[in-house]
């Protein structure tokens, strides 16, 4: 019991013992937060990059004397896809309808829009992630 009681009394072993008690729980909640910010930043990333889609083919059509623009798109990529923005000639069009496509999936996107016979357009079609597909179509 004396010899306790001189342990406890002995202030020399304690400090050392304490600061590497502190700096181990301060490296390990460092490591925590590291750990969390990378798994949330790598797993954004990891729906960005998989996140990939083409345009097939662009119609342009008049039939019911509104000229619209028809875009076949296919989702290749390994998430699901939502068009939140397209671009002729690199102005936003407001005028379509929204389509959302599963992995797998395809579907037309149509655009009201004035077009006219013989004219080059730039489509842009932008998803909610940010990504975006474009190509130059010439009307028939």
């Amino acid at each position: 019991m004396c010899m306790f009681l001189r342990f406890l009394m002995d202030r020399r072993a304690v400090s050392p013992v304490l600061s590497n008690l502190l700096l181990m729980v301060v490296a390990v909640a460092a490591m925590s937060i590291a750990a969390a910010t990378t798994y949330v930043v790598t797993a954004n990333l990891r729906e960005v990059m998989g996140e990939r889609f083409i345009i097939e083919d662009v119609w342009f059509n008049n039939e019911t004397r509104v000229n619209r623009i028809g875009v076949y798109i296919r989702n290749t990529g390994k998430v699901a896809i939502t068009v939140s923005a397209v671009y002729i000639n690199s102005t936003p069009t407001q005028a379509f309808a929204r389509l959302d496509l599963e992995i797998g999936s395809h579907g037309w996107l149509n655009i009201t829009y004035p077009w006219e016979s013989g004219s080059v357009y730039r489509i842009k079609i932008v998803t909610l992630r940010g990504n975006s597909v474009e190509g130059y179509y010439k009307a028939p």
